[in-house]
């Protein structure tokens, strides 16, 4: 089937500075074949459909550091690039307070066409930046969350989550524990448990590279300056966080 949309924007893909990022949530657009998915205009501008603040984090941190940026095109809602297909928030039926009506009670074969032309894309391309890089290079993922999720206020700012590689997600903690002015946190607001993971394992830990996820409170990355200046705090973070790193495997 021919489509007018694309789910991949690479960004700067002749970084070479010494990270790759990803933005899997970075969009809120749901191609017109899908029909806005059933949902009203205010469900598909809100966290449901995308990451708010995300990709301008995302897109100043590939300026900062040099580095390639793997962004999604299309909402989380049409198919979520970091979940594969059996899990059942690939496709979510409801996202907190929302039905989605679109995805009710897809067959396979409908589910399989979205993974075929949402997911592979994505995930081909991440694996191309990858291939081209040579030496040593660490894998981000930049997300963010909401204050309040199912009526309770989460007290975390920043969150640095790993699958089973924490290196450089205890590496940015203890950076910011020491010099950042941020609540932040391992492993929260999500974990490895909450199947938020897939990304780091497939694409980081299956090469041996050092991943790590970036959860950001989404009201601190509301406008353009926020999510710049957080953008500016991160760089400094992950360059001393991977110097850290790269100094004790020297010594090793």
């Amino acid at each position: 089937m021919q489509q007018d949309w694309s789910a991949v924007k690479v960004v700067r893909p002749e970084g070479r500075g010494p990270f790759v990022l990803v933005c899997e949530h970075a969009a809120r657009e749901i191609p017109e074949e899908f029909a806005g998915l059933g949902l009203s205009a205010e469900a598909r501008d809100s966290h449901a459909a995308w990451d708010i603040g995300a990709m301008d984090v995302a897109v100043a941190l590939s300026d900062l550091l040099d580095a390639p940026l793997v962004a999604g095109g299309v909402s989380r809602l049409v198919y979520d690039l970091n979940r594969p297909l059996d899990a059942v928030s690939a496709i979510p039926e409801k996202s907190e307070i929302h039905e989605v009506p679109g995805n009710r009670g897809l067959d396979a074969a409908a589910r399989q066409d979205r993974f075929d032309r949402v997911h592979e894309p994505f995930h081909d391309a991440l694996s191309g930046v990858l291939d081209a890089r040579t030496g040593s290079v660490s894998l981000v993922t930049v997300h963010s969350f909401t204050p309040v999720y199912n009526g309770v206020r989460r007290a975390v700012e920043l969150g640095f989550l790993h699958h089973d590689d924490a290196r450089l997600a205890r590496a940015c903690l203890a950076r910011e524990q020491a010099a950042g002015p941020y609540r932040a946190a391992l492993n929260d607001p999500y974990g490895k448990a909450d199947g938020v993971t897939y990304t780091l394992a497939r694409h980081g830990e299956a090469r041996g590279l050092a991943p790590l996820m970036i959860e950001i409170r989404n009201d601190l990355i509301a406008t353009t300056d926020t999510a710049q200046a957080m953008a500016a705090h991160l760089a400094g973070t992950l360059t001393a966080a991977q110097a850290a790193l790269d100094t004790a495997e020297a010594a090793r």
